[in-house]
């Protein structure tokens, strides 16, 4: 039966500092390689052996894909990287310290912008330091100024539909090392999370997540490998 792994990837140079990262492309922090050199440690230890590997185009979750499968002996497994699977953009908000953003809007407004379902954050300027469009990554993507979580859905589910869904289909076992929010989006797909309960599902850094699937892709059993570090998961 067809199995999937999904790693938020380890803490980044922006998570250490506080700051909305979004598609601002940062690296890994120490304690982020860290993190993904345990996943690869606990990816080993369960006899996981992958397909397939897929990530964003972001290199915090690049690294994290990479240090995974090298350290747990699969380097050669075939990657495919897609701005679908990049983190949420977080629109107005980019590059700006999370507690100053909290002191200057307060601690609610910003709190509805980070965990509600489809409320995004005010739109990013036109030609400032975090514009987008001149990145080649992004050549010929409608680049979005601000997302909320069902925005981030809406462009991850058609990449999930047309290439991650069919082979898990044909029974592959896969790894999607990505972001919280496009991974959230991924979990309230599969879970079928309703928009009210979203809010409350959050995924750790660098614990890897196996999810049993039935044909249908419907999880049959989901755990976390780091149990110490684990969540609450969706019900099954």
């Amino acid at each position: 039966m067809p199995k999937l792994v999904m790693i938020r990837h380890g803490q980044s140079a922006w998570n250490l500092e506080n700051r909305f990262t979004g598609w601002v492309d940062v690296d890994l922090s120490d304690q982020g390689v860290a993190e993904a050199e345990r996943a690869a440690e606990l990816v080993q230890a369960a006899g996981i052996e992958f397909d397939r590997a897929y990530t964003s185009v972001l290199t915090r979750a690049i690294r994290t894909c990479e240090l995974t499968l090298r350290l747990s002996g699969q380097i050669w497994v075939p990657v495919i990287k897609d701005w679908r699977l990049n983190e949420r953009h977080y629109g107005g908000l980019t590059g700006l310290n999370k507690a100053e953003t909290a002191e200057k809007h307060g601690e609610a407004q910003v709190m509805i912008w980070r965990r509600s379902y489809d409320i995004p954050p005010p739109p990013l300027a036109a030609g400032g330091e975090y514009d987008f469009h001149a990145d080649r990554r992004y050549a010929g993507v409608a680049i979005p100024d601000t997302e909320s979580l069902k925005t981030t859905l809406e462009r991850t589910l058609p990449y999930w539909e047309a290439e991650i869904a069919p082979k898990l289909k044909a029974g592959q076992t896969l790894l999607v090392a990505a972001h919280g929010n496009s991974l959230r989006a991924i979990a309230k797909h599969l879970f079928s999370v309703p928009d009210d309960k979203i809010v409350g599902v959050e995924i750790p850094t660098g614990n890897p997540l196996l999810i049993e699937l039935d044909g249908a892709l419907k999880p049959t059993a989901a755990r976390y490998l780091d149990e110490a570090r684990a969540t609450k998961l969706p019900p099954i």
